[in-house]
């Protein structure tokens, strides 16, 4: 049973939060979070990525970044940029972008759920990421992020939804710049809340969507303050940590895709060589779009080409070993350009979606040799994955609409 809990959501004062929400911190580096709060002083990113408001120089994982947060943090709250909510409450944030909707819960999620493994992922985390995100969340004595996750849809659920939806006036109403549609409705309504709380208690498992960093740091903080307290009830907020629920029929997987420094050796000739030894290659129109499973678009030397897997490789093994991403990792950014684990090698880096194959050329005219572009995963590998413990290759998924950050924050005490 998944355990949900409504509570006192620290939110932005309805005249500002349009100017408050952003982007999650993991979706632009240091330069372009600075790019997007400059002239905005009531931008989220003075928090989440407090290091734009401290000289370059500054390490971003520096101590001064997380006191600089719970700083910045403190002053919303004094100035009332934030206000904290006295009464307990479940909330209903849609998301609208090209006439497709994303629905779902905010609430709070307990922490037991991702230990006992009723809440399920789909990934390892990065230690220096999650170590980041730890001390974020400590200095700040808040859940900071807003963890998206989803469930296999339920009608009762919907129906509780769609009420407020349909009926109920919201308390947020607002467009972002990127044109996507955020609406919110409080549930506080005791009788809706222990319907909520009952139907997802019905449900086995949750799946981490977005946000494994998030969620593994609340993890280590629960894990921390248990330790100091060992009379601790599990009743206390520390316990738990804010997330968007989102039925997995809402939800639109993008692909992510990777660009990569050097060939490890190998000329433009040979290297397209040794990819035809396993896989068909054609070349392809510009900006080339696989638009099918087993399908890769290569951008080499100014060309796109077409890369196309056998049906030998999307019908062996597991269901990890059958993902498009496994494949190219195994038998091309492994065997044949020697990144091992794209975790941590410096060699590649991943793109998401949203940026589109004229971002990939762009990094392999600026800086990177070759780039891949994905067929998106689908919501359901990722749930077969998960369901199955096992993890898929890094950077598999990219979705949007981004729940935004700065919404929704919880104290943990």
């Amino acid at each position: 049973m998944a355990i949900i809990k409504p509570f006192k959501a620290v939110r932005p004062a309805n005249e500002y939060v349009k100017m408050v929400a952003e982007l999650p911190y993991d979706v632009m580096n240091r330069e372009e979070a600075k790019k997007l709060a400059k002239g905005n002083k009531y931008s989220y990113l003075h928090i989440d990525r407090a290091e734009i408001d401290l000289d370059d120089n500054v390490d971003e994982h520096d101590e001064k970044v997380y006191l600089k947060a719970k700083e910045n943090l403190n002053k919303f709250i004094d100035k009332n940029i934030f206000i904290k909510d006295e009464e307990e409450a479940i909330y209903i944030y849609r998301e609208i972008v090209n006439d497709r909707a994303q629905t779902g819960i905010v609430a709070c999620v307990a922490i037991d759920d991702n230990l006992n493994g009723v809440v399920k992922k789909h990934e390892y985390t990065k230690p220096d990421k999650e170590l980041d995100r730890t001390n974020h969340i400590k200095y700040c004595n808040a859940n900071t992020g807003t963890v998206l996750l989803t469930y296999k849809n339920k009608e009762e659920i919907e129906k509780i939804i769609d009420y407020y939806v349909y009926f109920m006036a919201p308390i947020y109403d607002f467009k972002t710049d990127d044109g996507v549609i955020h609406t919110i409705w409080r549930v506080e309504k005791e009788r809706d809340i222990v319907d909520l709380v009952n139907e997802f208690a019905k449900i086995d498992n949750l799946y981490i969507a977005d946000g494994h960093h998030r969620c593994a740091a609340a993890e280590n903080i629960a894990l921390e303050k248990r330790s100091k307290n060992p009379n601790y009830t599990g009743k206390e907020e520390f316990n738990y940590y804010t997330a968007m629920i989102a039925p997995d029929t809402d939800l639109k997987v993008m692909d992510y895709n990777r660009v990569v420094k050097d060939l490890n050796g190998f000329n433009e000739e040979e290297f397209l060589e040794k990819i035809k030894e396993k896989f068909t290659v054609r070349k392809a129109q510009k900006n080339y779009k696989p638009n099918k499973k087993g399908h890769v678009g290569m951008y080499l030397d100014d060309n796109w080409y077409e890369i196309e897997f056998g049906k030998e490789y999307l019908q062996e093994g597991d269901v990890v070993d059958t993902l498009d991403i496994s494949i190219l990792q195994k038998h091309i950014l492994d065997e044949i350009l020697g990144i091992k684990n794209p975790r941590t090698d410096k060699r590649i880096d991943f793109i998401g979606g949203i940026r589109g194959s004229k971002e990939v050329e762009r990094r392999v005219k600026e800086d990177m040799k070759v780039g891949f572009l994905m067929y998106p995963t689908h919501i359901d590998e990722l749930i077969s994955v998960a369901d199955e413990n096992k993890v898929m290759p890094a950077k598999s998924t990219w979705f949007e609409p981004k729940v935004r950050c700065g919404i929704f924050l919880h104290e943990l005490n």
